[in-house]
Formats: C-alpha cells, structure tokens, sequence
C-alpha cells in the first residue's frame, strides 16, 4: 500500500458532554506541535450534553484548512449515529471503533480496527471511565499515524494545564491505546504524519480570543453583553484577559465589564459609553442584532460612536445556533428602519481579527458611528495557526473630538451637526467637558442639534450622513487581490472562506482554469474591488449563504455596465466551506454563463 504522508481527513464521532473535546484538542495540537500544518472543525450540537458531535481534523502540507471532501479515517464512538457514521466513509477508508459499544461495523471495503475502549478505561479508573475512554483512540491513532510521544505529552500538558492526577491518567490512557495498538492492529492504514521544521513562535489560538485581545490593546473601557452562541467566548476572553493586559497603576480595573438584562439593554450601553467618550464594545449573533436594531439607527442618527461584533451563526430564528454561515451581511450593513449604511470590518485570519479588534474603535470614532465587526463561528471558535500579531504604534484616532474651550473657539460657526470640513463628519463635545452643546439627538435635528421637521433640513442630514459613510470606502481596508495574468475570471469572497480559498483555486487550476481573487475586507466596498471587476470578463462572488448577500450589494452599488459580468455562487448548509463543493459551483455557473452569452 502507497503510503500518504501529512494529508488526509479525519472525523471523530462522539457525543456531547464526554470529554471528547479534549480527546480531540490533544490529537490536533499533537499534530501542530510536529510542524504540521492542521486545522480542526468543531461540530457540537446547541444542548449541553447527550447529542452527537464531531471533530474533523484535516492535516494537509499544501496548506489546506477546509474540511476535506472525503473522510480517511472515521473514528466512531457515538451509538446514536453509529450506523450513519459508519456508512458514510468511501471505501478504502479506515474505521477506528469503541468495542464496548456492541454494534456492528460491517464494511468489507474498509479497514476495521476494534478496541474495548470503555472496559479498558473502568480498570484505569471505574468514576471516570466515560471521559478516560476517549483517550484510548488518541493511542491508537498515535500508533497508526506514527505521533510523537514528546508532542503527545506536551499537548496534554496543555490541555490539563498542572492538573497533574488528570495529567497523569490521560498519559497512561493513552499509552494504553498505543500498546494495544501495537500488539493487535496488524496492518497500514495508508496515511501517517511526519514532522516537519516548526516555527517555535507559532500557537493555535481562535478568532474570538484574538478578537478580544485587538479589543484590549484597542482600548475598550466598556464592555456590555448578554451571551449568545458563538459570540459568547469573545467576551469571556476579555474577562480573561483583562486583569492580566488592563490594570491600572493601583491595580484597579480599566475597563467595566456588564452582562446586560438583554441585547437591547447591551446595546443600548454602548451607545452610552460613546456618547461619554469612552470606547464601548457588545459582541452578539444574529438574533441579538435583530434586538439591537433600534438602538443602532439611534447610534447611526444621533452620530455616536460604537463597536458591535457579530459572530455569524446560522439563521433565520434560532436556526442552527452552533454552526457556521455568512448570513447576516446584508442585515448589518443596513440595520435599522429607515435609510442606513453602516460600516462592516470583515476579517478573515486570526491576525486581521485581532487588527480588526482595535481598529473598529478607530473607525467608530472617527466616523461616529456604529461599526460592526463581522466574523462567523468557524473563524470565531475554531483554532488557527499564527506567528503573533503586528502592533502599530500609532495613537489612538479619537476624531473629530472638542475637548477644551481654546479648541471650540477654533471651530468656524460650530454646530454639533454642521459640516465644516466638507467630509460629512462633524465635532463633537463631550460631558464633563464644560463645553455645550452636549445633546445628541435621534430625532429631526438641524445642524446645531435644534428639534427639527424641516423637509430640507431632513433630506440634508441624511444625504450628508450617506457622504460621510461613503467617505470611508477608501479609509478602510483595502481588498486583498492576488491577480493572474490571464484576466478572464476573477473571484470575489469574503472572510473565513480565505480558509478555503487555496483549495478552491487550485481545483479550478486543474480543470485549465486560471483565476485572480480579490477578498473584500469591508463594506462599504472599496475602489479596488471595483477596479478588480472592471479588469475581469467574468466575476463570480462567492459566500456562505444562501441568497447572494454581497452579490446583491454589489449589484445595488456598482456601476450598470459592470453589472452583466458579474455571477453569484452562494451555499450554505452550516458546515465550514468544503473546497469541491464551491469550486463545482464555479465551473457550472461559467458554463452556464458561456452558453448564455453564446
């Protein structure tokens, strides 16, 4: 048998509140702390305990990080999906099974390998044989794969972190499962790792604890959030962080930190603290938006600065609450009854989580207005290799700020919504200033800030406000392109599917197909993503969800004559992008395009 070296996927079947999550954490930083390059998908279910999860774990020189298109080797340890684990592997896979659960594993096709895994973990320890047992297939993976005991340890070092009892019977578990291994699978499964060279500077670390700690080094004074899946570990990430980053000279705290009544209430704080002049930050999902809305067209409207992070989960409703989607796009960017736009920050790497994390309090406070942070729960709670994070040393950009008298008698004919540098963006005083006027209204209001229901004074605060957003476009980060010389198709995309992106690229460069890619970091859009459009014959937007969220809004904004070359791909179905599933899509939506256009 050709054996394959660091490439393959594996997917681990179990049930929810086991303890497999450490199981499997073990064999993913196992595999990292080897040089390899490994991501991990975790797929729980929304309850606490009892339903079915898995883990994929995809290991790929190439650099891969999508969960693959098909499973090599299936662990199965779960009864309730036992049958439909089973089946669904290709042939030719391997099977790793729990003995002790007593059903069939019948394929012929594939290589089987039983272990008594709960009999042999009750003779290590009786009360604790339901999560000691998970640890047996981490042995008999490390014996098939070929899993150095040195990493082995260092990761379940890390994982139990100094609980040295815990330590000490997940070693021996695991030595266990390795022997038995050893002594009674007879056989290659095909695939094994190999260390490679390691960054000894590189970590796993998710999106929502890099998300948090950009927050900290941002200078949030004023955290409000009420917990929601999959946003809830951003929050508690700055709780963690904060006394240890964020004290202050007599180690009191920097930063207030309130677990709201609700969304509205959370929401509602943050406007508060901008309105204060600090730095208020809430982190929700989907449906917390949906409360958080008319709190965000007062922010909008009343022109008071403010971070809101919305990590994606799938919807609508409850939807599916601990699975990953790009649906709530086109919500954010116009949340609120009325006439809104609002800036979105879309990061698609842990680092640009982080840079995102503080720079959304740059962009609020100089636009003055709410800014949202948009990731998704694969990017948010999943782990991701980086070598650390750049950290700028300029100032704090608090704009358009009148903090002393000598600085408001600088401003010609203030007003607290008068334009006077052309920019749409007005001063503003803050409370304890001294300095009047200090109301902000989300009301009718004329440039000083006066009640008003005058038609044009209305239709000339709007318009200004819409200049003021679209003033951003260019301030904001700029798209990532990485273009061909052939200039016939061209891909637009956005956030975690950058994880997929490579992939994806490199099935359309097997068909003979050459593509450029450009992905959009924020909205509103950026002169470069237009530029990109104008230098394609075709253009394919692609994202997670259903309807076309950017697609529409590209269409809505660009230019008419652009608009004919431009296609949507959009699918979601709560799993992480796999790289096939897209790049299918591409290939059928250029042939479909060609004999149109024929």
């Amino acid at each position: 048998m050709t054996r394959i070296i660091n490439d393959f996927t594996l997917n681990i079947a179990t049930a929810n509140g086991t303890g497999s999550q450490s199981s499997n954490l073990i064999l993913l930083h196992s595999m990292f702390e080897m040089g390899v390059n490994v991501s991990g998908k975790n797929l729980f279910p929304s309850n606490i305990s009892g339903l079915p999860t898995w883990f994929i774990i995809r290991a790929s020189d190439a650099g891969y990080q999508a969960p693959g298109d098909v499973t090599h080797i299936q662990v199965v340890m779960n009864k309730d999906t036992w049958f439909a684990d089973v089946e669904k592997v290709e042939a030719g896979a391997c099977i790793i099974y729990n003995e002790d659960v007593k059903l069939p594993v019948e394929r012929d096709d594939c290589i089987v390998l039983g272990m008594p895994m709960t009999k042999m973990a009750r003779a290590i320890n009786p009360k604790l044989a339901r999560l000691i047992s998970n640890m047996y297939y981490v042995g008999g993976l490390a014996e098939v794969l070929g899993l150095d005991d040195e990493a082995i340890h260092a990761a379940v070092a890390q994982q139990f972190k100094g609980k040295e009892r815990a330590i000490e019977l997940n070693i021996r578990a695991i030595e266990e499962g390795r022997a038995h291994a050893r002594e009674n699978w007879e056989c290659d499964i095909g695939h094994r790792i190999e260390a490679r060279e390691k960054n000894p500077n590189t970590y796993l670390i998710e999106g929502n604890e890099a998300t948090a700690l950009g927050s900290i080094f941002g200078g949030v004074n004023m955290l409000s959030w009420y917990p929601i899946t999959p946003s809830s570990s951003l929050a508690e990430s700055i709780i963690d962080w904060l006394p240890r980053l964020r004290t202050a000279e007599d180690g009191g705290a920097t930063c207030a930190v309130i677990q709201a009544e609700d969304e509205l209430a959370a929401a509602g704080m943050v406007i508060g603290a901008g309105w204060a002049g600090g730095r208020g930050m809430t982190c929700t999902s989907g449906p917390g938006i949906s409360l958080m809305s008319e709190f965000v067209g007062l922010a909008y409207f009343a022109e008071i600065p403010g971070v809101i992070w919305d990590v994606n989960r799938v919807g609508p409703s409850t939807g599916l609450p601990t699975r990953t989607q790009q649906g709530d796009l086109s919500m954010l960017y116009e949340a609120s009854h009325g006439d809104t736009q609002h800036i979105i920050l879309i990061p698609g790497t842990v680092e640009e989580c982080f840079e995102f994390g503080w720079k959304a309090f740059d962009v609020a406070e100089r636009f003055q207005t709410v800014v949202f942070g948009f990731g998704d729960l694969d990017l948010g709670m999943n782990r991701w290799s980086t070598a650390g994070f750049d950290y700028p040393d300029q100032a704090l950009d608090r704009g358009k700020v009148i903090r002393t008298q000598e600085e408001l008698d600088a401003v010609e004919n203030f007003g607290r919504y008068r334009d006077v540098d052309g920019d749409g963006i007005t001063y503003r005083t803050l409370p304890g200033s001294g300095l009047e006027p200090l109301l902000y209204r989300g009301s009718g209001h004329d440039e000083d800030g006066i009640y008003s229901e005058d038609p044009v004074v209305y239709q000339a605060t709007v318009s200004r406000l819409k200049r003021k957003i679209d003033g951003a476009r260019d301030l904001l980060p700029a798209p990532i392109i990485r273009a061909e010389t052939d200039k016939q198709v061209g891909i637009i995309y956005y956030g975690s599917m950058e994880n997929t992106i490579t992939e994806i690229d490199d099935i359309l460069e097997s068909t003979g197909l050459s593509v450029s890619t450009c992905r959009v970091r924020a909205l509103p859009y950026h002169s470069d993503v237009e530029a990109f459009m104008a230098e394609h014959d075709r253009v394919i937007v692609l994202e997670v969800n259903r309807d076309g969220q950017l697609y529409g809004i590209l269409r809505k904004e660009l230019p008419v004559e652009l608009l004919p070359k431009m296609h949507s791909v959009a699918f979601s179905d709560g799993i992480p992008p796999r790289a096939r599933v897209y790049a299918e899509m591409v290939l059928e939506t250029l042939e479909h395009a060609k004999e149109v256009s024929a």
